[in-house]
């Protein structure tokens, strides 16, 4: 059953080949089943697009008011109201960058105020996970632990994060966790966010028509509400992640389509948020529910992930990846889906009409993101476990409907490694005796390790997918540069298989490979889901703390890249981490290139603000090659940017050494 070949069939409407739209082997079978099952998907749907609105494109469509809609051309150079297109374009980006960072702050409130009822005893079936990840979160808070139930710890901090959201005028107390000279940068540049909740609201006030017209001003606030994001409601929410459901540390599973079960039950997850996957995790290795599906006719569950819901049971339970944010649709198609559960963000409203050719149900499990022809299901957080449980029963259910001669499974799956927080990172370093980052830093003072990139983002339909982050994630490992990844790319190598340690041997480059072979780690490390871009800001920290490598994150060698981003979170990352001191690719550019001055401040002005800026690669390889000159600038400034003699020291040469 799960060997078909699918021969495409002749199909007017598709102008396309399926291996010149996606890379991998699974998601080619996929795309010609659904010519043949006659399914439309996301790929379909582009090309019906093809002739995309370019006012969007350039940003100069202004609709904030009823005067209008607006559009700014060279015979109208200015809206009814006087805006010109700098303003507009600005007005634009800031609701972009708020929108991200409120998806993004409002899924670390959702955890901070579950470890609040966790605190509370109201948790329900959620417990305290890992008590040393929440002991030492305190200590960074200045929050007393010594002698004080977990319980009480728990609340202090629970509280203070409740209070980031809601801070008025005082600055955001996370903002203390990065570097004192990259602080100042932002107290000086009057960037400070306060309250998460304010730096969004005030966002939509400033842009509102008739409030803020200067793009620069507008800008500048576009910065401060992502430090909002990334020093906030993402940091936030990593760290009460890994309190409840446990910090990651290595662990191996596989990626790809692959992973499904011909004679199992099939239930995916897929959205952002882990309360709820968390629960689906564990309850899937009940005895009871495993034997409830072996009675309904299959061998058992599995429970696999689309998305970053994946990433995150993938970085603490193991629990196998299905795919990354193009690959929703194309899972269905397979035929063997029994369930494919939602909760929010990146969940495709197309799901339902695919899910009608075949037997799978859809369900919404979130009160904010029901999707229409799904099965709304709210999740119950005070009796999880038992959602959780109805939830897969309501899946085995449905087993008996699969239809054999719809059903293709691609053999295609890779195994990885997953699972590197700075916790994990520090302990394969020194272990529990003297973890730290002293040898990664070491390595690359050595050059053995030339510098840090972080690769993130969705995948894009607009871009062969999957193509260019792989690409570029070889060439860069190649050229002795360790790759730390998140969400949809992080999945994108999984499924090319460049995260296993044994990838090191076969792409890495002589000095990089060395460090992988001696610590025993991939070449790419998989950080975690979006919101876990924080853990990189972290890991750089981490670097600058050690010491040898500047004082600030804008003297790392350290780069990030998102090669295919295709959403309004992308954007605030990106600020973020530009506002932080780290320069950012872009594989392709905002919808800003209708103000040379809007495009000007971001890829050239910020260098002198913050140190660091946008840049815009649109090829692979031309985006290595920034890389690596951004990198060799900054090791020449720091001075290590040189070869040094590496000697085999034997005990003659060690007694003349005299020390």
């Amino acid at each position: 059953m799960s060997q078909t070949t699918i021969t495409p069939a002749k199909d007017p409407v598709r102008t396309w080949k399926a291996e010149d739209r996606v890379c991998d082997a699974a998601s080619i079978e996929m795309l010609n089943k659904a010519a043949v099952d006659c399914v439309d998907t996301c790929f379909g749907r582009m090309d019906t697009q093809r002739s995309q609105c370019t006012f969007g494109k350039n940003g100069v469509c202004c609709r904030l008011c009823y005067m209008g809609p607006c559009r700014i051309t060279p015979k109208a150079t200015r809206g009814v109201c006087g805006a010109d297109a700098d303003t507009i374009v600005a007005r634009n980006y800031v609701r972009e960058v708020a929108s991200g960072t409120a998806a993004h702050s409002d899924h670390g409130r959702h955890l901070v105020l579950l470890l609040k009822k966790v605190a509370e005893g109201k948790g329900g079936s959620y417990r305290i996970a890992d008590e040393q990840a929440l002991r030492y979160a305190a200590r960074l808070y200045g929050i007393a632990e010594s002698e004080r139930t977990k319980e009480a710890v728990a609340l202090d901090l629970a509280n203070l994060f409740v209070a980031e959201f809601n801070r008025q005028e005082d600055p955001l107390a996370t903002l203390k966790l990065a570097p004192v000279r990259r602080q100042g940068v932002w107290r000086n540049r009057g960037i400070q966010p306060s309250g998460i909740d304010r730096m969004v609201v005030e966002s939509l006030h400033r842009t509102h028509m008739g409030v803020d017209h200067d793009y620069r001003n507008l800008l500048l606030h576009a910065f401060r509400t992502s430090l909002a994001d990334g020093w906030g409601g993402s940091r936030v929410a990593s760290i009460a992640s890994d309190i409840l459901f446990g910090t990651p540390s290595p662990v191996r599973s596989r990626a790809n389509l692959g992973v499904l079960g011909a004679k199992t039950v099939n239930v995916l997850v897929h959205g952002h948020e882990p309360a709820l996957s968390e629960m689906l995790a564990i309850a899937s290795r009940d005895p009871e529910i495993v034997a409830e599906a072996k009675a309904a006719g299959a061998e058992g569950v599995t429970l696999a992930g689309i998305c970053c819901t994946a990433n995150e049971i993938l970085i603490r339970h193991g629990i196998p990846v299905a795919g990354n944010f193009l690959q929703q649709e194309l899972a269905i198609i397979t035929g063997a889906v029994e369930m494919l559960i939602t909760d929010v963000q990146c969940v495709m409203p197309s799901l339902p009409d695919v899910a009608q050719a075949y037997h799978t149900e859809v369900v919404s499990t979130s009160e904010i993101a029901k999707t229409v022809g799904s099965t709304s299901l709210p999740f119950d957080e005070e009796h999880a476990m038992d959602s959780a449980r109805a939830l897969l029963r309501r899946a085995i259910a449905n087993f008996k409907n699969r239809n054999p001669r719809k059903v293709a499974i691609p053999k295609a799956s890779q195994p990885l490694v997953a699972g590197f927080s700075v916790a994990a990172i520090k302990y394969m370093l020194g272990g529990t005796y003297r973890g730290s980052f002293r040898p990664l830093n070491d390595a690359i003072i050595q050059g053995r390790i030339k510098g840090i990139v972080g690769i993130v983002g969705c995948s894009n339909p607009r871009t062969k997918t999957d193509s260019y982050v792989n690409a570029l994630t070889r060439e860069l490992i190649q050229r002795d540069c360790i790759v730390l990844k998140t969400g949809c790319a992080a999945i994108a190598s999984a499924k090319a298989g460049m995260l296993t340690p044994e990838a090191a041997l076969e792409v890495a480059g002589p000095g990089f490979r060395e460090v992988c072979e001696a610590i025993g780690i991939p070449p790419v490390l998989h950080m975690g889901s979006c919101v876990d871009n924080s853990r990189l800001l972290e890991a750089a920290t981490e670097v600058v703390l050690e010491g040898g490598l500047g004082d600030d994150l804008s003297e790392v060698p350290a780069v990030g890249v998102a090669p295919e981003w295709m959403s309004e979170k992308a954007i605030a990352i990106g600020c973020y981490f530009v506002a932080s001191g780290v320069d950012v690719i872009l594989g392709h550019p905002f919808h800003t290139g209708g103000s040379e001055n809007v495009v000007r401040f971001l890829n050239q002005d910020t260098r002198e603000l913050f140190g660091a800026s946008f840049h815009v690669c649109p090829d692979a390889k031309e985006a290595a090659e920034k890389v690596m000159e951004i990198i060799n600038r900054k090791r020449e400034k720091l001075g290590i940017n040189r070869k040094a003699e590496r000697k085999l020291y034997d005990m003659k040469d060690r007694r003349a050494l005299n020390v």
